[in-house]
């Protein structure tokens, strides 16, 4: 077929075998899915100069085209992150395959019993851009689940998910399974998109991960179900009754660490009480390692040194609603937690947010309060992730409240239906 002038074809012949294959994995038991795992993990270690090589003629591809580096960053694979990749593999396949489990059982008056079991969501359509991984999270997540799923990857990343989907679709026969289970879209062309999320006879559910455009299209344009977030502007709050030294390392961790994530922390919160004495502080440390500070006149006003030397500048309103993916970080004194939560809920992308304090009340009146999708105690917004949270790995983090939220492991992959058991019952 040729692809490039058939795309509407050549997704609806991706959608049927997905569905077919769909099938397969729904009856496949657990082992077998744990084989093509550990197949998996072990072809993706054996191949890794194979996969490099594909990410570096994809890299270049990208750095030509002037590709932001934030973009780039995600892209670039290395040694650790292709270890990290077959770790996530074998992590998942350790852990507890919840299809088929039933739950819940109850006798009712007429004599039947009544229960829930865990079932697969079927066929899923993932949309995303720059970081290679996703392929490999996206297809174990999808196997232990017992779905079938079309990857859309990035056409920056084209060589890299190619050479991924080989590896998987070895791991697939070798257990057993049918290789269409996994399928990646082998054209750039972006008509497959338009495709892929207006196929409702093949496809369950959509997860786009990308940038904010990316998100907002796919959810206005999709006739499927969406799991989505937009974006990620995290927060980290230091109350007035912050152990200092947490603070700074909580702060370090979550803005430093990695610029181009989502569970980065763009914006700093800091009780007026201890602003004077923390604040620079810990404006020291964030300068020190390159990040601008934009923030409100009380922050400015006791970080003159910063401001004269064009470290911190004024922050609009515009600001505190802003995902950077940058040397950046919104900072904004408050009167205390009040107010904290408050600017939280309004200001934030229900992603995540972190509060730094020795007060379990606080702590406590915070968790409750914070309408996000993870809420955090003395902890970097880092953490913010399915294999830090031993969900193996992760297909997305939701900040919907339905149907998952927060990272979507395997649970989020599936869904509950009724089952009765009875023994000749009618209903009177």
């Amino acid at each position: 077929m040729d692809i490039k002038h058939d795309i509407k074809s050549y997704m609806q012949t991706m959608g049927e075998a997905a569905r077919k294959a769909s099938r397969a994995m729904a009856a496949a038991d657990t082992n077998t899915k744990n084989q093509a795992l550990l197949h998996i993990a072990a072809a993706i270690l054996r191949e890794k100069n194979t996969l490099l090589n594909a990410n570096q003629q994809d890299y270049a591809a990208a750095k030509a085209s002037g590709l932001d580096a934030a973009m780039l960053e995600r892209l670039t694979l290395t040694d650790k992150s292709i270890a990290s990749m077959a770790e996530g593999l074998q992590q998942i396949a350790a852990l507890p395959d919840p299809i088929g489990e039933m739950s819940d059982f109850k006798y009712l008056p007429s004599g039947i019993q009544l229960g829930q079991m865990r079932v697969p969501l079927g066929v899923i359509g993932i949309i995303y851009e720059a970081r290679p991984n996703v392929t490999v999270d996206a297809a174990g997540l999808c196997i232990k689940s017992g779905n079938a799923c079309i990857l859309r990857g990035g056409s920056e990343a084209i060589h890299c998910n190619q050479a991924l989907a080989k590896l998987v679709h070895e791991g697939l026969e070798k257990a057993g399974l049918p290789q269409a289970a996994v399928q990646v879209v082998e054209t750039t062309d972006r008509a497959a998109v338009g495709e892929l999320i207006t196929m409702k006879q093949y496809v369950d559910v959509i997860v786009p991960r990308g940038g904010k455009g990316l998100i907002e299209r796919i959810s206005n344009d999709a006739r499927i179900p969406v799991i989505k977030h937009l974006d990620g502007n995290c927060h980290v709050y230091v109350d007035n009754e912050a152990d200092f030294d947490k603070a700074l390392r909580v702060l370090e961790n979550s803005k430093t660490q990695r610029l181009g994530t989502c569970n980065t922390a763009e914006s700093l919160l800091i009780a007026r009480s201890v602003a004077k004495s923390m604040l620079p502080k810990l404006a020291d440390m964030l300068t020190s390692h390159g990040i601008e500070i934009r923030g409100c006149a009380e922050t400015l006003a006791l970080i003159p040194q910063y401001v004269k030397t064009g470290q911190a500048k004024p922050a609009t309103e515009e600001d505190f609603y802003t995902e950077y993916l940058d040397a950046i970080i919104s900072c904004k004194v408050v009167a205390g937690l009040d107010e904290a939560i408050a600017h939280i809920n309004q200001h934030s992308s229900q992603h995540t947010e972190a509060i730094v304090t020795e007060n379990y009340t606080k702590a406590r009146r915070f968790l409750r309060e914070v309408d996000s999708s993870s809420v955090m105690v003395n902890a970097s917004t880092r953490f913010a992730d399915g294999f830090e949270y031993g969900l193996g790995a992760e297909i997305g983090i939701s900040t919907d409240k339905l149907h998952a939220r927060g990272p979507v492991g395997l649970e989020g992959l599936t869904s509950l239906k009724y089952i009765v058991l009875g023994d000749g019952h009618v209903r009177a």
